[in-house]
């Protein structure tokens, strides 16, 4: 028999015990395990525990790339069995250290092999390629006992056992039918039979060839039973399990650039709503979801670390809940990436407070609304409270075809007001802004939102109409603009008495966020608002797309995340 049993390869499952997204509990030397295959056919054998707090894996979600713990949502990856997300955590990306502890595994002649300790090839299996896989039978008894007791297994007379040195036994018959039964060690007193048969046989001849061995095996099983009970039972495996050190879990709750995430959220639906952009809908873990007002966003922290910007939807009396639209971003830093490809719908996910800065105005006379793709979502819910209220405007949506057209359902709410333009070039989207814009009047406002190009180009139809800097109101998504910070100069906070020195290669924010002034921003590149802060003194050099013309001539605020100063000091009102 075998001298060192942690160091042998042992089948410890069947091949068709792994379908597909099932996850398999296995034994072997008293250790339990998660035995599944990914989508992609690779086979995990992994310590059946989740790491936070023990949890068998075994009856947790395999999705096909991550295996997901039942209890508190902690996801692992194929193959690493590195945590991916920890939804208690969901502001910030899992320690490289929260790895599960994995086992080697080979899926051979239609069995899953595995071990503690296991290195190397399996031993040879010539003449079993062809081979049928038996019934597994499980036996109380040692793997020793078992082992010396298959010497005797046979089907005719003519059966002779011999022992491997992996310590199974073949069997052959004198018509040179062989069957290769592997003891699979589950606890010191627990054993599971497992067979090859160098027969593969079809039909009916498949079905009696099955029966056969399944019943000579429970025989044999029966017998061995009675022998064990006679003897004292030996001692349990107690294979060594090593600890997560509480350092690991203990992770804080808010990123490190000061954003705040202060609520969680469960994504309880996820949809496409548009082609490439996405739906998501979010429900408060515990509690109510803070008052928005249409035109707000909410910041996302995502399991990849990044945070994101997204406009809520929502209409009139939807409190219950936040609904969101991501759209893919092909040259992106992999923010919409994430959205689409890792967000399931189950997940917890840290997000912002609502901010509003681009706020809705509901006393005018008339309200033209203009949006571009995924410059819809603020509008829509604009569009929902006036039309909630009965108040006068009209919605101009402009996207590349009918596919295009997001959250259907919502804008079907003002579908006699909405006019979608389809497929228009920049000339034709030009000349039906100009169109569009054509009546600037008393009370009357229009807000645009879309793509950096379509919203300068519509600002600037807009000036050339006749329409006021009051009048117009915008939301960048992003600023594109390339932002110079390699001057150095000096802020004077009013209110704290505090002089600074911001350095070249750094911004306003960094700098009062390491002398503990906690100044909040979301985008953090001169597009939200958010950390917009006012200027006593001093010139500015603005390099937002957030203020507009006016402001930014006025010189009375500051982007304190991308602009900077054009003199040697600014005294700002913080």
């Amino acid at each position: 028999m075998m001298s060192d049993l942690h160091s042998n390869w042992y089948p410890i499952a069947s091949s068709s015990d792994l379908p597909k997204r099932h996850v398999y509990q296995a034994q072997l030397l008293g250790r339990e395990f998660a035995v599944w295959r990914a989508d992609d056919g690779h086979v995990n054998v992994w310590e059946n525990r989740c790491l936070h707090r023990g949890v068998r894996l075994s009856i947790g979600i395999n999705n096909g790339t991550e295996l997901k713990c039942q209890y508190h949502g902690w996801r692992y990856a194929n193959r690493t069995a590195g945590c991916t997300y920890i939804p208690a955590h969901p502001a910030d990306a899992p320690a490289r250290t929260i790895c599960n502890n994995t086992y080697p595994a080979i899926e051979s002649h239609g069995l899953v092999w595995s071990g503690e300790e296991a290195s190397g090839d399996l031993l040879s299996l010539d003449g079993f390629d062809s081979a049928t896989v038996l019934r597994a039978v499980p036996v109380f008894a040692p793997m020793n006992m078992v082992a010396e007791a298959l010497l005797g297994y046979g089907w005719d007379d003519s059966c002779k056992g011999a022992a491997n040195d992996d310590g199974s036994v073949t069997v052959t018959a004198g018509d040179g039918t062989a069957v290769r039964i592997f003891v699979q060690p589950m606890d010191s007193n627990h054993s599971v039979m497992r067979g090859l048969v160098n027969q593969a046989p079809a039909g009916a001849g498949r079905a009696e060839l099955l029966q056969t061995h399944s019943w000579l095996m429970q025989e044999l099983r029966d017998r061995v039973e009675v022998l064990a009970a006679k003897q004292e039972a030996p001692a349990p495996y107690e294979p060594v399990i090593a600890k997560v050190s509480e350092d690991l879990v203990d992770i804080p709750a808010l990123g490190t650039d000061g954003r705040k995430a202060e609520l969680r959220v469960q994504l309880v639906k996820k949809e496409m709503t548009a082609e490439g952009i996405v739906s998501l809908r979010l429900e408060p873990i515990k509690g109510q979801l803070p008052t928005f007002q249409p035109g707000a966003h909410i910041d996302v922290h995502l399991p990849n670390g990044l945070v994101r910007q997204y406009s809520i939807t929502n209409g009139p009396g939807e409190t219950d809940h936040y609904t969101i639209g991501v759209k893919r971003e092909g040259d992106g830093r992999g923010g919409s990436a994430a959205v689409h490809d890792s967000l399931q719908e189950g997940d917890v996910l840290a997000i912002s407070a609502p901010r509003n800065n681009f706020p809705l105005r509901r006393d005018a006379e008339h309200t033209v609304f203009i949006a571009g793709g995924i410059g819809v979502t603020p509008m829509i819910a604009m569009a929902r409270a006036l039309n909630a209220q009965g108040l006068s405007f009209e919605f101009h949506y402009f996207v590349q075809s009918d596919d295009h057209v997001a959250f259907k359902q919502q804008i079907g709410e003002f579908e006699r007001a909405l006019t979608i333009h389809k497929g228009l070039s920049p000339e034709a989207t030009g000349a039906k802004l100009k169109e569009v814009l054509a009546e600037p009047g008393f009370a009357r406002h229009v807000y645009i939102c879309g793509p950096g190009p379509m919203l300068e180009a519509t600002r600037g139809i807009a000036a050339s109409q006749g329409w006021t800097d009051e009048a117009v109101h915008f939301e960048y998504f992003a600023n594109t603009a390339e932002v110079d910070d390699s001057t150095a100069f000096e802020v004077d906070l009013a209110r704290s008495a505090l002089t600074l020195q911001v350095p070249a290669g750094k911004t306003i924010l960094e700098v009062l966020r390491e002398h503990g002034i906690d100044m909040p921003s979301s985008c953090e590149q001169g597009a939200c608002g958010t950390c917009r802060c006012g200027v006593i003194e001093g010139e500015v050099i603005h390099q937002d797309v957030y203020l507009s013309n006016a402001e930014k001539a006025e010189g009375k605020s500051i982007m304190t995340c991308v602009s900077r100063a054009a003199s040697d000091r600014l005294i700002l009102d913080i």
